[in-house]
């Protein structure tokens, strides 16, 4: 399994902009607006990686080993359940042979809906912010309600 000891970041932007100019390029669902970008990548309090990369056909929150204990041996396609400070959410098991195993959760998929680049950034720094959001401060009271799927809670749309 690769791990990452620093920051997948600029990885994770050389691989998918070769995968948007070859495999990607010129399906109907990429938004030719957009370009790879990868947003608020940091370390988890489990030292593995989080954050969100921005592709012409997605919007994704990405987890990648870190090297330290504890990450999920799993093969592609299987889910696994990863807990933040804002929730617990689903993420899909993924492969590419440059990148090795990761871990992503769709949120736009498509990401047709975004006119510029500029209004994609913003929402995915507004995901990072939420996802990490500190957990010192007091939860609002709900109702007990079902568990809704990782994305759609995520989002704050129910089940």
């Amino acid at each position: 399994m690769k791990a990452w000891p620093a920051d997948p970041s600029d990885a994770l932007v050389a691989v998918f902009r070769q995968i948007a100019e070859t495999r990607m390029q010129g399906l109907p669902i990429c938004n030719p607006a957009l370009a790879v970008e990868a947003i608020g990548f940091r370390r988890r309090n489990d030292g593995h990686w989080a954050g969100v990369l921005i592709t012409p056909w997605g919007i994704n929150l990405l987890c990648l080993p870190g090297g330290e204990p504890g990450w999920p041996v799993l093969n592609p396609t299987e889910k696994h359940w990863w807990a933040f400070p804002s929730g617990d959410y689903e993420f899909t098991v993924a492969e590419e042979s440059s990148l090795g195993i990761y871990h992503l959760c769709s949120l736009f998929s498509p990401a047709l809906e975004f006119p510029d680049p500029a209004q994609a950034r913003l929402t995915a720094l507004a995901i990072v912010h939420a996802l990490f959001a500190d957990e010192s401060v007091a939860p609002v009271p709900v109702t007990e309600t079902p568990r809704a799927s990782g994305r759609r809670a995520f989002l704050g749309l129910g089940r």
